[in-house]
């Protein structure tokens, strides 16, 4: 690089001759000499006894100048390098003095040289000494000598792929209200989910010092994974994964995975709702206006109030349900209950209870009552199976209902279906004599204006979507109709006793009891309901 920054030379006088000073400006963006600089230089050069003010005047100068600086002994002055150890020992910072004008020069040798005898031993940079070498620049900072800092390592680190710290905060709605229901409490994960990955700490490298001192780096905290069953680690025990569909959570330092949801009290303000894709089990009981939804089974150990609860396996309720007329029990499979109270409650399976009161209930296979004080007082039970209880209705004349020989959810549709081909009879009989009439205007040859056609276009396509409505729901009643008439082991069995007022629906018959009756069966035999004795 070139010369930028000021610098000043010596020139030796033979003999008795003063020797010279001679001074260059720096270049623009170059640096000039201080008259520190200046002043230690001569004075290691053996030049005391000179001018000063001159001293100063000259590197004040913007031109090359030159001073005397006093008696000559002749002898030349070798090029000089002047070295700066940083604190820390990491650097080495070189400044070189320039020879007299007919002075030795330094060699790289005789750098290194004077680099180890201080000790400097380690980062020597031998690229930057050779570019002073082959291009000397005076007066101007080299880095021949760095040394190496620590690198530092971090601690090990955990990354967690589910919520930590669920949080219990309950929701602030618009209007001001608060919801309690709504909860984040639970973590569900799918077989084979990515659970937590281990970061290892990373214990970095020591440095060392130009000195060649080892400096050493911080020291780091290692971790490893935890966690319980349902749980695998990779071989490099950096992942671990959840071997089934369930909720992950986060004990201490624990990652645990469960198929089962435990509630450990009721569900209500604390919980918050629950919705789980498996299987959950509540050891207190459901309190009203809580819903519990579930893919898998539902094992409440309490009671259930006024609340909704719905699973996609079974669900077993050890005490009963209090449903105020407004509780809902749906189980895609069995329902397995103590006792049923003013609720409304779906089964696509059998239901097995105590007692029930007031309650519409349903089921697609049997309604076993069959405590030995079972009884079944008021409300609507439907089953696809058969009912069998001790006792129906009550000496009070409490209105009660039982249907048996279809599954209820193909009787409403049966009856549903029933409305529809009125509704869409009643409207093809309507939409008929409309167009008769316009047919009989085109056969005379009269003519229809765009509004008549537009109106008669649309009550065609009224009608073609009636009549193919209309088809296939005569067809499905039609599959419905023959399913209610040949269901067969569809039965009501009474092992104590029957009371007046009770109506009795088996397939398409139905008859209600005018007396009290003991120990008896009813069911379809040859077109009518029959009553034999158990």
């Amino acid at each position: 690089m070139p010369q930028k920054n000021g610098y000043i030379q010596i020139e030796v006088g033979n003999g008795e001759d003063s020797a010279v000073l001679h001074f260059y400006p720096p270049l623009p963006d170059g640096e000039p000499v201080t008259f520190r600089d200046a002043d230690d230089y001569l004075s290691a050069e053996g030049y005391l006894n000179y001018d000063k003010k001159a001293l100063a005047d000259l590197l004040n100068s913007d031109s090359k100048e030159s001073m005397p600086i006093g008696f000559s002994s002749g002898l030349e002055c070798q090029e000089r390098m002047v070295i700066k150890v940083s604190i820390d020992k990491m650097k080495a910072t070189c400044r070189f003095m320039p020879p007299s004008m007919n002075g030795k020069l330094m060699s790289t040798r005789d750098i290194i040289a004077q680099l180890n005898g201080m000790g400097i031993v380690f980062g020597l940079k031998q690229d930057a000494m050779m570019s002073f070498i082959n291009d000397r620049c005076y007066f101007t900072d080299y880095v021949f000598a760095e040394g190496v800092p620590p690198r530092l390592g971090h601690d090990a680190k955990i990354e967690y792929f589910f919520n930590t710290n669920p949080s219990l905060k309950p929701k602030h709605n618009e209007d001001g209200s608060v919801d309690y229901r709504n909860l984040n409490t639970i973590n569900e994960v799918k077989a084979g989910a990515l659970l937590a990955r281990l970061i290892p700490a990373d214990r970095g490298d020591n440095g060392k010092d130009i000195n060649g001192k080892s400096i050493p780096t911080r020291q780091v905290k290692t971790k490893r994974l935890e966690f319980g069953k349902n749980i695998e680690i990779n071989e490099e025990k950096t992942e671990i994964r959840s071997k089934v569909d369930g909720h992950v959570a986060l004990y201490g330092t624990q990652v645990f995975v469960s198929d089962v949801f435990d509630v450990p009290a009721d569900v209500d303000n604390s919980t918050g709702n629950i919705r789980y894709k498996g299987n959950v089990h509540i050891h207190g009981s459901v309190r009203g206006g809580f819903i519990v939804e579930a893919q898998g089974d539902i094992i409440v150990d309490g009671v259930v109030e006024d609340a909704y609860v719905r699973s996609g396996g079974q669900i077993i309720v050890k005490c009963g349900v209090h449903g105020k007329n407004r509780g809902i029990l749906e189980a895609r499979s069995n329902i397995l209950i103590q006792f049923i109270e003013n609720a409304k409650v779906f089964s696509g399976g059998y239901i097995e209870t105590s007692s029930i009161i007031y309650s519409e209930v349903n089921a697609f296979g049997d309604i076993l009552v069959e405590d030995k004080k079972g009884f079944i007082s008021g409300g609507v039970i439907r089953a696809g199976g058969k009912v069998s209880t001790q006792t129906i209705g009550s000496e009070m004349g409490a209105i009660t209902r039982i249907e048996v020989g279809m599954a209820p959810d193909h009787k409403e549709r049966y009856v549903a279906l029933q409305k529809e081909i009125m509704t869409y009879s009643e409207r093809i009989n309507k939409i008929n004599p409309i167009l008769q009439t316009y047919r009989g205007y085109i056969s005379k040859g009269m003519e229809l204006d765009q509004k008549n056609i537009v109106y008669m276009n649309k009550l065609l396509t009224e009608l073609n979507e009636a009549k193919a409505a209309l088809q296939q729901d005569r067809m499905e009643f039609n599959q419905l109709h023959q399913e209610l008439l040949h269901s067969k082991h569809s039965c009501v069995d009474v092992r104590r006793d029957i009371f007046p007022g009770v109506t009795i629906c088996i397939s398409d018959m139905t008859i209600t009891t005018k007396d009290k009756r003991s120990f008896c069966r009813y069911e379809k035999k040859n077109g009518e309901i029959q009553i034999s004795t158990l």
